[in-house]
Order: C-alpha cells, then sequence, then structure tokens
C-alpha cells in the first residue's frame, strides 16, 4: 500500500500528513521527543495497518514534515488538540478511530472528550495524568549535544537498546539537524519540564465526557511514563477500558512490541 504525503492549512501552519488505505478511518498522532515524527514512533505499524484500515497519521506543529509552531509557547498542546481536531474534519464523515503514543495518547483523549464521532481509541504508552518529571523523561526531552548522546537518552526509552539501530538515530537527528531546528527545540522543552506532562494532564471532567471504547497498551519497563503513573491512573477513571501491560517493553511499544501492537489494534478498529 502506497502511503502519500499530504498537507494541509491548520491555523496558518502547513501540516503534513501520511494517508493510506481504505475502510474504518483511523487518525494516529504521535509523541514529543527531539526528532520525533509520525513515522519515528510508528514505523513498523503503518502499512500494516494501511492494509486493513484508512489511515490519516500525522506530523504534529514542530515535528517531523509539520511547519514549527509560529506561536509561543511552542510546547501547545491545546494547538495539537486542534490540529487533529482539524484533521478529522479532513477525514470521511461518520465514525472514526483514534491512535496515541505518549503525549499523543493524551491529545487522542482530550479529542475524544470534545468529537462524539471518536468511537475507537487507542493508546500507547500514554501521559495525560499528571507525575513528578524523572531523569529518563527530562534527559529525553534535552537537546542532545550529538548522536551519541541522542542514543543515550533513546536507551532509556525501550527494554533493550538492540532496537535502536543506526537508521533510527540517523533519521531522528536529519529531523533535529534541520536549519533552525536545534534553537527552535531547546526553547520548545525549555525548562522547567514539570510543565509539559501537567499540560497533558486530563481534568475529571474530560475523562467523563469520554464515550469511545478505549484499548490502553502500555510497556510494563516504561521508564519515562511508567504505567502505574499513567494509563493505571487513567484506566481508574475509565472502568470500560481494557488496558494490557506488554513484558519486556519500554515506551517505544509500536517498535519494541509491532505484532502485539497490530493485534490489539486490528481486533479494536475491525469491529466498528
Amino acid at each position: 500500500m502506497t502511503m502519500q504525503s499530504k498537507h494541509a492549512t491548520i491555523e496558518g501552519h502547513k501540516a503534513h500528513y501520511w494517508e493510506a488505505g481504505s475502510g474504518f478511518p483511523i487518525l494516529m498522532i504521535h509523541g514529543v521527543g527531539p526528532g520525533t515524527s509520525i513515522v519515528g514512533n510508528y514505523g513498523p505499524v503503518l502499512e500494516p495497518l494501511s492494509q486493513q484500515f484508512h489511515i490519516f497519521a500525522m506530523d504534529l506543529i514542530g515535528f517531523g514534515g509539520s511547519e514549527r509552531n509560529k506561536n509561543r509557547p511552542f510546547f501547545d498542546v491545546d494547538l495539537w488538540v486542534r490540529q487533529a481536531e482539524a484533521m478529522l474534519a479532513l477525514m470521511p464523515a461518520g465514525p472514526v478511530g483514534v491512535i496515541g503514543h505518549s503525549m499523543g495518547g493524551a491529545v487522542a483523549l482530550k479529542v475524544a472528550a470534545r468529537n462524539d464521532r471518536i468511537v475507537k481509541l487507542m493508546t500507547s504508552c500514554t501521559v495525560g495524568a499528571a507525575y513528578p518529571i524523572n531523569d529518563a523523561l527530562n534527559g529525553f526531552w534535552s537537546m542532545p549535544a550529538d548522536r551519541a548522546a541522542m542514543r543515550k537518552a533513546m536507551a532509556k526509552m525501550m527494554y533493550s537498546a538492540d532496537g535502536l539501530t543506526d537508521a533510527v538515530i540517523e533519521d531522528r537527528w536529519k529531523l533535529l539537524m534541520q536549519d533552525g531546528y536545534p534553537e527552535y527545540f531547546a526553547e520548545l522543552f525549555a525548562e522547567p519540564r514539570q510543565r509539559y506532562i501537567d499540560s497533558g494532564a486530563l481534568s475529571d471532567d474530560e475523562i467523563s465526557r469520554i464515550k469511545a471504547q478505549v484499548v490502553m497498551l502500555h510497556g510494563r519497563d516504561d521508564q519515562p511514563c511508567p504505567p502505574d503513573l499513567t494509563t493505571l491512573v487513567l484506566s481508574r477513571k475509565l472502568p470500560a477500558a481494557d488496558v494490557h501491560l506488554l513484558g519486556r517493553c519500554g515506551h517505544n511499544l509500536p517498535r519494541e512490541r509491532t505484532a502485539a501492537f497490530l493485534d490489539y489494534a486490528t481486533a479494536l478498529f475491525k469491529s466498528a
């Protein structure tokens, strides 16, 4: 299945997304970090999903192929929520699904609280509950001095660093080294970084308005976003949500446990 690279103008920003496949439409939202993109988070699952569903995989404004945020603060969860809503308007009419990873999971949940079109929602290693920032996440959200520093920070994202191939590092490094981006990134993730976790937290009112069927996946060994401080906290307020903790898996679940990710996604969205 050929992935089509497309752009849409959203609040004056040129926003990039990939579209492919047919069938039940699914919006995919990635997390945030150095050199992050929709392909960076979801690379191994995009084509398999597109063989069964109509996927719209977006780069958040400020990341991947999307334009940088023109307005401060650059780290703007509300903007990303509105970007996701604008993407929903570009998708076929009727019920849709959403997949969100890490901060993208929080964005997905916030959008689901605002839009009844979303009937199915899957998160992986999501945030969305306020918790004290730890060294693993603080280090990942810091500007790496070089590829070696990026590799060291990203190693804490995974259960096993074996998955950190040279290609993965190089792809992220290229995005990070675009003209003027190091300076942009430094302000995007300026300290104190606790505020970025807090900005992604859902209120009880938001959680109460989520009517979609929810499936939550999380790596049992996730260091930056521990499941007991994130997914498990949220799931207590979503009593109908199904929660799956995956063993030998860190934060980069779609790449670390690709087959399991696809199995859960297929089971959820095929029933739409």
